[in-house]
């Protein structure tokens, strides 16, 4: 197994995407194959990750995934000559209750993965403090393997001196200072990033990453930390380690700015088993492969598409006509998509596909956040009823209305029932969660 490094941080808003992303880029131009992961349940950063590495990223999560799985997946770096791990939030952040292989946090993947940390402090305010910091990163578990710091938004050469003598007190391995710049951040919006397909220049602002990591950061001193670390014994592939069977053998696929949230696993779990992936966009207003098994609405931006997708008479109809005798699911965004009605943050109502009753609002947003644990009631595709599910919800839409009889039992990480249970009306069923994977046992 490849040798690597955990990119992460204290806190969430420190910076470690854009190191992640100038790390990778630098590396790749240095004509290393680098593989991309992400710790934990995150569905926008892989493909930033994939913009940056020209290499597919994988989630590696510890509490939705049982062991083969996330070895199975581990398994993709073959061929690499070097991991990097982007963390979620602060490195020891997961949640309460022990998953099927920990609690999700960032400190687990990188033990696991055998993984150095490299933690990126945000030293606005404070100097010789943020030591302090680094120090009980690094002290709170003596078993993680911890390479260093590097110091972002240094204010001033007098800032990073001072910043750097409270590191060699505490004997924190400064692996770079990168000084305060605004045209670091990526854009956002309210679900965090923007999507790597929205970004008016994405390609430019990756190579300014990279050119900003070379002047600042010493990139000989992380390739040896990543190759001073303890390498995972190899395991087996993809296909037959804990990923589900494809729900199908032709699966039409939504693939647009509005639906493109899919984990990376389960595309690749299915294609390796020998399902054939379709792809069609709603927002062109083209219909689902008339011949496909199955059509699947992935999650996204369907709210910020309302009035596009109302229009799509060329899918609806193609997605009503599918449904009169074959499975339709959608997740999240497209759980929405397949309700009665959409309205978005305008109060503008726009009409959905009409193949269950969901209607749901972002006039008055909701935050849902969090791991889900799904015990299904009924079939949907690849799964029969009694089968659990690990996946995790994360949107700012309300219910106005769910009239379908529920698809599952759904809990939270700690095993509290959530009120958002799926829908399922003749061949279509929804979920508000991302499936990350079935239960094995």
């Amino acid at each position: 197994m490849t040798h690597g490094l955990m990119i992460s941080a204290p806190a969430s808003g420190t910076g470690k995407t854009t190191v992640m992303l100038g790390l990778l880029r630098a590396f790749q131009e240095d004509g290393l194959s680098v593989q991309p992961f992400k710790s934990g349940p995150d569905y926008i950063d892989p493909a930033f990750h994939l913009a940056a590495a020209k290499r597919a990223s994988f989630n590696l999560d510890s509490w939705a995934m049982d062991a083969p799985l996330f070895s199975a997946i581990a398994a993709q770096s073959s061929g690499a000559d070097i991991c990097i791990g982007e963390g979620s939030m602060g490195l020891f952040d997961g949640v309460a209750t022990r998953g099927q292989n920990g609690f999700g946090s960032s400190a687990e993947t990188a033990k696991q993965m055998g993984w150095p940390v490299v933690l990126v402090i945000d030293v606005g305010g404070q100097a010789q403090s943020a030591a302090a910091t680094a120090l009980g990163f690094k002290a709170y578990d003596p078993e993680l393997p911890f390479a260093g710091v590097i110091l972002n938004r240094v204010a001033s050469p007098r800032h990073e001196r001072l910043t750097r003598l409270g590191m060699e007190r505490a004997g924190i391995k400064v692996l770079g200072a990168l000084p305060r710049r605004g045209d670091l951040a990526l854009p956002e919006r309210h679900l965090g990033l923007i999507q790597a397909v929205e970004h008016p220049d994405l390609e430019a602002a990756i190579s300014g990453y990279a050119a900003f990591l070379r002047e600042h950061v010493d990139l000989d001193a992380l390739r040896a930390a990543a190759f001073g670390g303890r390498a995972p014994a190899a395991r087996g592939g993809m296909a037959g380690q804990g990923l589900p069977c494809p729900p199908a053998q032709r699966i039409a696929l939504a693939r647009d700015a509005a639906f493109s949230f899919t984990y990376p696993h389960l595309l690749k779990g299915w294609k390796d088993a020998g399902a054939e992936i379709l792809p069609f966009s709603p927002l062109a207003n083209e219909a689902p492969a008339a011949d496909a098994d199955l059509v699947w609405l992935p999650g996204g931006y369907p709210e910020l598409h309302g009035g596009t997708l109302a229009n799509a008479e060329t899918f609806r109809k193609g997605l009503q006509k599918h449904a009169e005798t074959k499975p339709v699911h959608g997740e999240c965004g497209g759980y929405m998509a397949l309700g009665a009605a959409l309205i978005d943050k305008e109060g503008n109502r726009h009409q959905m596909a009409g193949l269950l009753g969901l209607v749901t609002s972002y006039e008055k947003r909701k935050f849902h956040l969090g791991y889900r644990r799904a015990v299904l009631q009924a079939p949907m595709p690849g799964f029969s009823a009694q089968q659990a599910l690990r996946g995790h919800e994360f949107h700012y839409s309300t219910i106005l209305d769910e009239p379908d009889a529920p698809l599952a039992e759904v809990f939270d990480a700690d095993g509290k029932p959530v009120p958002e249970t799926g829908s399922i009306k003749g061949h279509v069923t929804g979920t508000f969660f991302h499936l990350i994977t079935g239960e094995t046992a």
